[in-house]
């Protein structure tokens, strides 16, 4: 899916099939591009959508949105719904680098994903929770190929105007960028270069916590291990963490991570504790009963952790009125903005957001 790159604000979207894109009425996505990326010396390709030639002039981006596919893998869906968004948010999209990676599974090999690491398609253990590849030579966290792919993204050599890299997703999307927040190592040396690294999480079925404390009305505690004996296992907590995220305390990982700049979308109507796409594992069922509730606990929880003495960098809205739904998500008020800055803001429609309620 893709080959070269630079630019910035690398945005993520995650659950939504093609038909989204075609209900939508928006255009489909162009070929993907094969990019060539290194890691420890082991060089490999990798596909991405992208709307501008990545071997080509990128000197004129200001912005990279890098557009999260879900559990369908089908990056050129999530492109498709990226670049609806991208045309009505009234940015100059000569000056954006959109973005939509695929990680391929065996079965996508007739897309023509050869050479290429391969992860499992579903079950616990998948490219969504930066799990290891599976096909020898490649033994490459999920995560880390989002490490290589923003270290060709910021290389302000070939993009000089870069300024901004949102990382952003929706559903299983939001899981993944969510986790990635918290425990990758190249978001502070990217802000030392002069670019703004954001991330945009909307709607996750879970969180990673980074204690055994979850929530127990409004306030939290260890969870009972006769409900469900493994729920703090990554990727709801700390035990048994992928290799990708080993070397550091759960508080030290949330004090680097409440540093970080992130927005939480909520849909106010997320609220099913039955929807079928729902994480219903009991780590998962620790955190709440539906995705609302999951994430509103969430960001009492990162205040609980946080205190008085450390800062969190966050925004937090609640769509009003929609539900598990990436188009009105990110076409929202809120979510333009957060994918696109203020520039996103475009003609002020879309679904109205409001601060999610504290619950303090």
């Amino acid at each position: 899916m893709w080959q070269s790159v630079k630019r910035m604000t690398v945005t993520a979207f995650l659950y939504g099939s093609a038909m989204l894109a075609v209900a939508a009425g928006v255009q489909p996505a162009p070929p993907w591009q094969r990019v060539h990326l290194i890691h420890d010396g082991l060089a490999y390709d990798f596909p991405v959508y992208a709307n501008h030639p990545l071997d080509g002039d990128l000197s004129k981006i200001e912005q990279i949105v890098l557009i999260q596919h879900g559990i369908l893998r089908n990056g050129d869906a999530y492109y498709a719904a990226g670049a609806s968004f991208l045309k009505d948010s009234g940015v100059d999209p000569d000056k954006v680098l959109l973005l939509a990676p695929n990680f391929p599974a065996k079965a996508d090999l007739a897309k023509g994903f050869d050479h290429m690491p391969l992860w499992h398609a579903g079950g616990e253990h998948n490219w969504a929770g930066g799990d290891d590849s599976v096909n020898p030579p490649y033994r490459i966290s999920s995560l880390q190929v989002l490490d290589d792919l923003l270290q060709k993204l910021t290389d302000k050599r070939r993009l000089p105007k870069l300024g901004r890299v949102t990382l952003a997703g929706h559903s299983a999307g939001a899981q993944m960028m969510q986790r990635y927040a918290a425990l990758n190592n190249v978001d502070e040396a990217i802000r030392s270069r002069g670019i703004d690294v954001r991330y945009v999480i909307a709607n996750p079925s879970s969180y990673l916590y980074f204690t055994p404390d979850r929530p127990q009305g409004v306030t939290f505690a260890p969870y009972d291990i006769a409900q469900c004996a493994d729920y703090n296992q990554y990727r709801y907590g700390m035990k048994e963490m992928v290799p990708y995220g080993r070397g550091r305390s759960g508080m030290e990982l949330f004090d680097r991570y409440a540093r970080r700049q992130i927005t939480y979308l909520l849909g106010g109507d997320d609220n099913d504790p039955n929807h079928p796409k729902l994480d219903k594992r009991c780590g998962a069922e620790a955190q709440g009963p539906s995705r609302l509730e999951r994430g509103l606990a969430y960001q009492r929880y990162e205040r609980h952790l946080a205190g008085t003495a450390l800062p969190l960098a966050r925004s937090e809205y609640e769509v009003i009125g929609v539900g598990h739904n990436q188009t009105g998500m990110f076409g929202s008020q809120c979510g333009r903005v957060a994918l696109f800055g203020n520039g996103g803001a475009g003609s002020g429609s879309g679904a109205i957001c409001r601060p999610a309620p504290t619950g303090d």
